[in-house]
């Protein structure tokens, strides 16, 4: 039997920042929940949810209150991350626990939205090298960038390496225009687009002009020993078993490396096998590395995105 659950807020700065801009926290309370949550004064009102649903209205409340008390802005993206806490936890644990993570002079706390992100940032912290595999939208990219982003700006590592391989889809650097730093641009703006979304543009610039960030194709790698530095290969799925290898025998002392890819998107001529896929077959029992696998449940960006990987897995089956 559907019930209702009213909760009052005596400080009016707290319930608007539990409501959110426009009551957008409430309305991603609502897509997650079921039910309608309204506010009326300094009261809000859950109503056309069962028992489980109220539980579950309570403990997100309480978590978004103490947010607002100690002097945070929980915005939609916090309570869908708070949703998909709330999920895992009932079924598994807390994937927030030690798991969040805040860059310093960024916009906000970076949370994982599932127990499997959950354990992936985890990974990256106690492993000198983790992969992750897993489809589009999974926060693959994000997460290894907001967690290195982490490190450089709070002075644990002295630099954050971003590096892809620059053949995608048959195309290849000497077809486009201008320098090296035009070709490759479009090949790592989605490593910027991260970035830009996790710290404003001027800690970037700031950075670049320090040597805090530096960005290359993987096959100006060769040759290096890469120390004391966070490293990311992105887009590894296109990487050939060549590659790979040297890739990771260019970590040095002190450093990190995240390697991250979609095993569903080898865009590597027919014949050629994926680093990626090597990797993870040969190094799966190495000590010291972490493997972190990711699926359409972990999906975080337009929620479409899940039904169209299902889509075209399930062609695939057929």
């Amino acid at each position: 039997m559907d019930e209702s659950i009213t909760i009052v807020l005596d400080n009016q700065d707290i319930l608007s920042a539990v409501c959110g801009a426009n009551d957008g926290n409430l309305r991603a309370l609502e897509d997650f929940l079921g039910g309608q949550i309204a506010t009326r004064g300094n009261e809000l009102r859950a109503e056309g949810l069962d028992e489980a649903g109220l539980s579950r209205f309570k403990t997100m409340m309480e978590r978004l209150i103490d947010s607002a008390r100690n002097g945070e802005t929980p915005s939609p993206d916090y309570v869908r991350a708070l949703a998909g806490s709330q999920e895992s936890a009932e079924n598994s644990g807390d994937p927030f626990k030690d798991a969040m993570v805040q860059i310093p002079h960024g916009f906000g706390r970076v949370f994982p939205r599932s127990l499997n992100q959950g354990a992936y940032i985890r990974g990256m912290r106690s492993h000198d090298i983790t992969f992750c595999v897993g489809p589009a939208g999974t926060g693959k990219t994000y997460l290894a960038i907001a967690e290195a982003l982490r490190l450089v700006l709070s002075k644990k590592m002295r630099k954050l390496v971003l590096t892809r391989p620059v053949v995608e889809a048959g195309e290849s650097l000497g077809f486009l225009p201008g320098d090296l730093t035009q070709k490759i641009n479009p090949y790592l703006r989605p490593l910027y687009d991260a970035m830009e979304a996790l710290v404003p543009y001027d800690v970037i610039r700031r950075m670049e002009e320090s040597r805090a960030i530096e960005i290359a194709p993987l096959a100006y790698m060769r040759g290096r020993s890469l120390n004391d530095c966070m490293v990311i290969l992105d887009e590894a799925q296109n990487t050939t078993k060549e590659q790979m290898k040297m890739f990771l025998t260019r970590i040095g002392e002190g450093a990190r490396a995240v390697i991250t890819g979609d095993t569903t998107q080898v865009d590597l001529p027919k014949r050629v096998d994926s680093g990626l896929l090597h990797a993870v077959s040969i190094l799966s029992s190495v000590e010291g590395i972490h493997f972190a696998y990711l699926s359409t449940a972990d999906v975080v960006r337009n929620p479409l995105i899940k039904k169209i990987i299902q889509a075209y897995d399930n062609e695939k089956k057929s």
